[in-house]
């Protein structure tokens, strides 16, 4: 009896459903090869997509931080200078603006492009620290003036631009400096060696800015500025 049983569970190992038990073996060896590479690559795909979702995250928010930078820089409002002189010849401010047509003929005119126009209200301008008025022979911008905004003024003595003021705090004429003195072009602008002093004839100063403009070019503070103080003549010939 016990032989009998021995050969049954032999030929049940043998065929059957021992046949199976051979079998599963491989089957997860066959499982176990296939899975590690079907993980690597499904891990693959998944971190390549989660690397391009990040990557385009971060494209679009540098762009959007460049975006409102570039329109926050666009925003923001431009300096307003206001230390700008009228060409030589002009009239008083007021009968001034309401004789000047913002035609640009004077800008034009100008040879040396010291004449620029003034954005606020598109009237000519000259900023001396950048180029000032040369007082050129016979005027041409005022010549080039059909609204007559700009007079004849006869000799170079009668320009009324404004008139120069020197800051003793920052002129380093103690120094030994006194470029401005040498270009000024009506002798307004002396030196007093006794006391290493600037100073500037207000009778012959006709605020042309050329002190300014070279003060600047040898100095890193700008010591002399031209005031529009006693800017601008009467308009005695149409106005009378």
């Amino acid at each position: 009896m016990r032989g009998g049983v021995q050969a049954s569970c032999s030929r049940c190992c043998l065929g059957g459903t021992g046949s199976t038990y051979r079998q599963r073996p491989n089957a997860m060896a066959q499982s176990s090869q296939n899975s590690p590479n079907e993980s690597v690559s499904s891990c693959g795909r998944r971190n390549f997509l989660k690397q391009s979702v990040v990557s385009l995250g971060v494209t679009v928010q540098e762009y959007v931080k460049h975006r409102d930078a570039e329109a926050e820089k666009g925003e923001k409002p431009d300096h307003i200078r206001t230390d700008w002189l009228r060409p030589p010849g002009a009239l008083d401010e007021a009968h001034f603006l309401e004789s000047c047509t913002g035609c640009g003929e004077c800008v034009v005119a100008c040879p040396h492009g010291s004449i620029r126009v003034l954005k606020e209200n598109e009237t000519p301008v000259i900023y001396p620290d950048e180029k000032p008025c040369y007082l050129c022979d016979a005027f041409p911008c005022i010549a080039a003036c059909e609204p007559e905004a700009l007079r004849p003024v006869g000799t170079v003595n009668a320009v009324a631009m404004g008139i120069a003021v020197v800051s003793q705090r920052l002129c380093t004429s103690g120094q030994g400096c006194n470029a401005c003195v040498a270009q000024c072009p009506t002798r307004a602008i002396d030196m007093d060696f006794a006391s290493m002093i600037i100073r500037v004839d207000g009778n012959l100063c006709v605020g042309c800015g050329i002190c300014e403009y070279t003060c600047k070019t040898v100095n890193d503070q700008v010591a002399i500025t031209v005031s529009r103080e006693r800017a601008g003549i009467l308009p005695q010939a149409k106005h009378a």
